[in-house]
């Protein structure tokens, strides 16, 4: 673990080595939370694939940036940020507003990104959005920051295992999480404001792995078939459960996941 500046801002950075003659999966973590919430999946991961990850600017241990930034400049620090680490190519996997990212970075950093995973996410604003009450827990960084709320909030928000299990999430999102200043969760939300993926979707050339859970408050389910089908070379998985599976249950998903990665490319 180890702070990179980065063209100006300081990201912490975690890189777990693999085989080097794999490409190694860049993680794309979801709003407000920082790369330890990954740390179910890259235990359940095979430890022959190498893992980089970060922190956000302005969550976790990465400073909070002097102005708000938007996607595609973040894509581009994230080129540089590879660039810092000696890396040419990357898988890339996000979840939910690191899917969105993720998607960004697949088409203006398309050179970089070999294949691409997409874990409870849709296109943006032109998607089929969250209930209103969903919505509205979603505006503030609390959850993060009140473990109490979040056990109370958790079966309405997440869906899938957090409806019988409020404690799980908790563990989840406080258990080794460093959220940062709530600027930095303002900027979170201010790079996504207006942003959408549904014009350049057809032109991605990667092949996609969309993983929909099948009880996602946050996105609900349509959103997966909507990105698999705007998608020219995507594979879409429905796994049962919610918007925190990719943690709270890694060994639902993971077998996908590597599954996707390791296959022969299409012809």
């Amino acid at each position: 673990m180890r702070t990179i500046d980065v063209g100006g801002q300081q990201l912490r950075v975690e890189v777990r080595p693999g085989d080097p003659d794999r490409t190694p999966l860049l993680l794309l973590n979801g709003i407000g939370a920082s790369f330890e919430a990954f740390d179910p999946l890259v235990d359940a991961l095979d430890p022959a694939l190498g893992v980089i990850r970060f922190d956000a600017p302005g969550v976790g241990g990465s400073p909070l940036p002097a102005l708000p930034y938007r996607f595609p400049g973040l894509a581009r620090r994230i080129a540089a940020l590879l660039d810092e680490l000696g890396y040419d190519r990357v898988d890339v996997l996000g979840i939910s507003w690191g899917g969105g990212l993720a998607q960004q970075f697949a088409f203006t950093q398309r050179s970089r990104c070999r294949r691409l995973v997409l874990v409870a996410t849709g296109t943006g604003s032109i998607m089929v959005p969250a209930g209103p009450r969903v919505l509205a827990r979603m505006i503030t960084p609390r959850r993060y920051l009140d473990a109490g709320y979040l056990r109370s909030v958790a079966a309405e928000l997440y869906g899938g295992s957090a409806r019988t299990d409020a404690d799980l999430v908790r563990r989840v999102l406080h258990a080794h999480t460093r959220v940062g200043p709530p600027l930095g969760y303002l900027y979170q939300l201010l790079a996504g404001a207006g942003w959408t993926s549904v014009a350049f979707l057809p032109f991605l050339h990667q092949e996609v792995l969309v993983l929909a859970g099948d009880d996602d408050p946050i996105i609900p389910p349509v959103n997966g078939r909507i990105l698999a089908a705007l998608i020219p070379h995507a594979t879409l998985h429905r796994y049962p459960g919610g918007h925190l599976e990719l943690a709270a249950d890694p060994q639902l998903l993971v077998p996908a996941i590597q599954q996707f990665l390791t296959k022969e490319p299409q012809p």
